[in-house]
């Protein structure tokens, strides 16, 4: 059975940097493409960025392209959202979630796995 758990969340003034984690316990981490998603309140979640098993292919929502970064270290069984010159727009619960093989998709009923969430606010 694959955990996941999020952590890295937090308070940060607009255009600052946040960086999350995904931490997975689990025998299979590297079988599984990790995608973020994101909920705003009264939203519905959305994909924010996925990694395949390898790296081998991310993809990126069209809002987080050319601010976040995605990454994986599968040793440490642990993927990464790097988030920079964010904005009161990304104000949202972050989740990490997990499907089993190679995905360059974001819907989250792809996803069997799911962390618990972490709370990023954005204000000065």
């Amino acid at each position: 059975q694959l955990q996941l758990v999020e952590s890295g969340g937090g308070l940060v003034q607009p255009g600052g940097s946040l960086r999350l984690s995904c931490a997975a316990s689990g025998l299979t981490f590297d079988m599984y493409t990790i995608a973020w998603f994101r909920q705003a309140p009264g939203k519905e979640r959305e994909g924010v960025s996925c990694i395949n098993r390898n790296g081998g292919i991310i993809n990126y929502s069209d809002s987080a392209k050319g601010r976040f970064t995605i990454s994986r270290d599968n040793a440490k069984k642990t993927v990464y959202l790097q988030m920079n010159k964010l904005e009161p727009e990304d104000t949202a619960v972050y989740y990490c979630a997990a499907a089993l093989g190679h995905l360059s998709t974001m819907r989250p009923y792809e996803y069997d796995h799911w962390g618990q969430g972490t709370q990023v606010t954005v204000a000065a």
